[in-house]
């Protein structure tokens, strides 16, 4: 492609995105970047965040839906109905604009959806929509929004690989460059899909491109760097779902063909243990509500040099806020052992008078045991108990194991075995 042809190509592609953009101001004003003190200190930094949690719907899945909906309905026939799959965030946009627009729509989830989530679809939906729990999974469920799409009539619209969901994300780069006097040194963006980031990138390159670029994918799910090293798109075998906003084995085709030319150290891959270190952060410090995909933008900071952010301005798009408090409790277990704070043992226990006792005396002032259960409880001569300890710093456990080795007890370390530690916590 020549530099005259693939300059036009990036003006007809902010022009579309300029049109989304206004088109969706009816639904939604918007949203904050704010200057972040807390992280600005810590990084010696300005450190803006692009709230996209704060939309109606808590994510920027609301942009790419309208706008899609708005080309298929300029002809003015809102006797069309519309399909989609989702478990989450996709679910509600599609809802919502659904509903503003007055037309009829069936959502697709899997049986394991929570009902929250469910519930929050309906309530942005109303009438307008039906909701069909249908598998286990999301892709069975989306095999079968796909099937009904082809039986019915009914337009399906895709969670990110589509054109006018990506004009429509697009909107978020729009806004961020129309609300500072100069553009950032430093853009952060998650990759999922991939429906974000080929939005925002191809406005950036058009109108800041001395704009530095970092992606963020959580470290389970890295399809969009494997993709990049690989010079095509790759599909994982097996992905960790925690990020679920973010957790996909295969980046769209659209998507990647905005983003293909990147180079794979441009992408940061979020360790998800680590991540639920941030997610409490935000919460407990900022009183910001973010699900995990919404926090990997801010997370990736802690991966960058330090002289990487120092004395600049950077962007975070903070994507959703759409977190299930039920899972708080797997949050808070993840971040205390990312920060070395808890660990997991099968500690073999003589079983005579006083050798419990024996060992809690090497407990140290700091140390408290979180879980205690007997995995065998017939034996006879030894007993291989499941020990859960937390303490107030990683280096407590150092002296902790010292002691245990000195005393003669024999143990097992299975915090980081994901087999056993599966299996048994």
């Amino acid at each position: 492609m020549t530099a005259t042809l693939a300059a036009a190509t990036r003006d007809d592609f902010v022009a579309r995105a300029e049109a989304a953009a206004k088109a969706l101001r009816p639904l939604l004003p918007p949203t904050p970047l704010q200057k972040n003190a807390f992280l600005s200190e810590r990084y010696n930094a300005d450190i803006l965040l692009k709230r996209e949690d704060l939309t109606p719907v808590r994510s920027y899945k609301l942009r790419g839906a309208a706008n899609f909906f708005g080309k298929a309905l300029a002809s003015g026939d809102r006797s069309r109905r519309f399909v989609c799959a989702s478990a989450g965030n996709h679910a509600q946009g599609f809802a919502y604009v659904a509903a503003h627009e007055g037309v009829t729509g069936t959502v697709f989830m899997p049986t394991t959806t929570p009902r929250q989530k469910i519930h929050k679809t309906q309530t942005f939906g109303g009438d307008a929509i039906t909701i069909r729990l249908v598998g286990d999974t999301f892709d069975q469920s989306n095999r079968a929004a796909v099937a009904f799409a082809q039986e019915s009539g009914a337009v399906f619209v895709p969670p990110f690989d589509h054109p006018d969901i990506i004009e429509g994300q697009a909107s978020v780069a729009l806004e961020i460059l129309e609300a500072m006097e100069t553009p950032p040194d430093l853009l952060v963006i998650p990759v999922g899909g991939g429906g974000l980031a080929a939005g925002v990138v191809q406005v950036f390159e058009a109108l800041a491109p001395q704009t530095e670029i970092v992606f963020v994918e959580p470290a389970g799910a890295p399809s969009f760097q494997k993709s990049l090293v690989a010079g095509r798109r790759v599909t994982l075998d097996h992905i960790e779902t925690f990020v679920d906003g973010a957790a996909v084995a295969r980046i769209g085709e659209h998507t990647w063909s905005a983003l293909s030319h990147r180079h794979p150290a441009q992408v940061v891959l979020v360790p998800e243990d680590r991540l639920c270190e941030t997610i409490l952060e935000m919460l407990n410090i900022e009183g910001i509500v973010l699900e995990p995909a919404g926090a990997l933008e801010i997370d990736a900071l802690r991966s960058l040099p330090p002289e990487r952010l120092a004395g600049r301005t950077v962007v975070c798009i903070t994507s959703g806020g759409n977190f299930d408090f039920e899972r708080l409790p797997e949050v808070k277990e993840r971040a205390l052992r990312a920060a070395g704070q808890k660990k997991y043992f099968i500690l073999r226990l003589p079983q005579r008078p006083g050798a419990l006792r024996e060992f809690l005396e090497l407990l140290g002032p700091d140390d408290d045991i979180a879980r205690f259960e007997y995995l065998k409880k017939s034996a006879r001569n030894f007993g291989s108990i499941l020990l859960g300890v937390e303490t107030t710093h990683r280096r407590n456990f150092e002296t902790l194991m010292a002691r245990m080795d000195e005393a003669g007890f024999v143990y097992r370390d299975i915090t980081d075995d994901e087999v056993v530690a599966g299996v048994l916590i």
